[in-house]
């Protein structure tokens, strides 16, 4: 999967998405990354689950089947700041959001924490 079939696989569930992706000043594997991070970050924050799950859902998909370009966006912008942006939720919204991450996201959250510094 490219950066346009993400961007086709997004707007299926997030159907406003290509207009907003139209607003940033590149079109890439990043400004993919960063624009439905930044929407799933407003999910999270208004409580938004039924939507988040399946955007969750669709960012593990993202990473399993993308190709190297995307698999480092998701790696470099959306579980690097996984953390920062569930930090002010509770210790149940957090495990519950955890819990929708795909094994493949779990796995690259974990060697960012682990593999840190070295």
């Amino acid at each position: 999967m490219n950066y346009s079939e993400a961007v086709q696989e997004i707007t299926e569930i997030i159907p406003d998405f290509e207009h907003e992706l139209a607003e940033a000043t590149s079109r890439n594997s990043y400004s993919v990354i960063r624009t439905f991070t930044e929407r799933i970050k407003g999910m999270i924050r208004q409580n938004d689950r039924n939507i988040l799950f399946k955007s969750l859902y669709k960012m593990g998909k993202i990473y399993t089947d993308g190709d190297i370009s995307l698999k480092n966006a998701v790696d470099s912008i959306f579980i690097y700041s996984l953390d920062n942006f569930t930090a002010f939720c509770t210790g149940e919204y957090r495990k519950i959001i955890f819990s929708h991450l795909s094994k493949e996201l779990q796995q690259g959250h974990s060697r960012q924490i682990y593999c840190h510094g070295t």
